[in-house]
């Protein structure tokens, strides 16, 4: 399979994407080089690592080392920067609206602000990089989301990169609950079905998202240097644009 839900963002140097389903070491290896990435930053929890986990030549750490197109096994960094969306704010199965979806993802940045920046810290050093979690839909959204307004772009722009997931969703529900049964067989198989609103990618979720944003934090230049980013890389975001 592959990594799914993939796009890239305005500028080319920022991917988003799915968690890498069904790539054995060498898809992988070849995957990297086509998209010439060079840094993973995986937003998933431990759990889901170890269901779908990166293979990587020398074990697992903090920040691990994947084979890059030239064979060099240290040209590609793998970055885990976990937020486990139960255990952080709210409850995913308290989800019912649209406007619960994006109060959800409000949570997640009122909470952790380092993660965000943390999260963007490769894109801003510079570096072509793959922001993933498990569907790339939530977690990747949020980031995606502030990045493209720290890039300068318009509300506009960030809601139709956050609905495009839609028309990936149902194979992607498809291939997680296949997942997730053959490694928690205990799975119920409507924890996957498409009419849950945490499931979805409506488009009021994020403009819900963006007005709360606007009011809570200002600008997004302005919540990333005080979530961590330095001036010098809060001011590389804008080349995301394009």
């Amino acid at each position: 399979m592959a990594v799914l839900n993939l796009r890239s963002l305005a500028g080319g140097r920022m991917l988003r994407g799915s968690q890498p389903f069904g790539l054995d070491a060498a898809a992988t290896s070849d995957f990297l080089a086509e998209h010439g990435i060079q840094a993973i930053m995986d937003l998933r929890s431990e759990l889901e690592r170890s269901l779908v986990p990166w293979l990587i030549p020398d074990g697992s750490g903090h920040t691990d080392s994947l084979p890059g197109s030239n064979g060099d096994v240290s040209a590609v960094e793998l970055i885990h920067n976990p937020l486990d969306p139960n255990a952080v704010a709210g409850s995913r199965q308290a989800v019912e609206t649209p406007e619960d979806l994006g109060d959800l993802y409000l949570g997640w940045i009122r909470i952790r602000p380092e993660w965000v920046a943390d999260a963007l810290r490769p894109v801003a050093q510079g570096k072509r990089t793959l922001i993933h979690c498990s569907l790339g839909k939530d977690r990747t959204g949020v980031v995606s989301a502030v990045a493209l307004l720290a890039a300068g772009a318009s509300d506009e722009a960030v809601v139709n990169d956050y609905t495009a997931t839609t028309t990936n969703l149902p194979n992607m529900l498809e291939v997680m609950a296949e997942t997730w049964r053959l490694h928690v067989p205990s799975t119920p198989a409507q924890y996957f079905s498409p009419d849950l609103m945490i499931l979805q990618s409506p488009e009021a979720a994020i403009r819900h998202f963006l007005v709360g944003f606007a009011r809570e934090f200002g600008e997004a230049r302005g919540f990333l240097r005080e979530a961590g980013l330095t001036a010098v890389e809060v001011e590389s975001l804008r080349e995301l644009r394009g």
